[in-house]
């Protein structure tokens, strides 16, 4: 019971923490692509770090309220299906936690080219099919405007997570004990 009940205030703290930063990341270390409403989006690296330590619950509600807080600041309403796109993407990327078992220490270049797989086809459903599909149907969006916004963000975001994401998380994993790598001295 104790172990669960830490696990549970340590996603829950992790989700405010990650949020806050998402959030900042995405209001004031956006960079313009030169696509209305499209930016370079260093968050999505950061979001890869935390859905390796945190899993999916984490990631998925962090990158939802980051994202959704960030649009009310910044347009005064969310952008509904790209801030749930998000959250889904952010529940994917903590999918991979058990795969990528960044807390072992242990982080080869088999691990880091499965994930940087993993997260451009994840950022391909999510912004090429998805968040398009989602405005065309919600928003009444031209279909032209909509899924060039979503390619250029699925190539900006998966160049993120492949370039700060994989830098953070092999720094991540250099900060942990491998397991079975201290002895006990005689």
């Amino acid at each position: 019971m104790q172990n669960k009940q830490s696990n549970s205030i340590r996603t829950v703290v992790a989700t405010g923490i990650g949020a806050a930063v998402i959030f900042v990341l995405m209001k004031f270390v956006a960079i313009p692509t030169g696509i209305p409403n499209t930016q370079v989006n260093v968050a999505i690296g950061f979001l890869a770090l935390l859905g390796a330590i945190f899993g999916p619950v984490a990631a998925g509600l962090a990158v939802f309220i980051g994202h959704a807080l960030n649009d009310f600041v910044t347009y005064g309403s969310p952008w509904w299906t790209w801030v749930i796109v998000d959250g889904l993407i952010g529940v994917a990327f903590g999918f991979a936690k058990n795969r990528l078992k960044i807390d072992s220490g242990v982080l080869g270049k088999a691990k880091l080219i499965w994930f940087n797989i993993y997260q451009i086809i994840v950022n391909f459903i999510g912004w090429v099919l998805l968040a398009p599909t989602g405005d065309i149907i919600i928003y009444h969006e031209p279909a032209n405007k909509v899924y060039i916004q979503g390619i250029t963000t699925w190539i900006v975001d998966s160049i993120s997570v492949a370039v700060i994401g994989t830098i953070l998380l092999v720094l991540y994993a250099k900060t942990r004990t491998q397991r079975g790598s201290l002895t006990k001295e005689r």
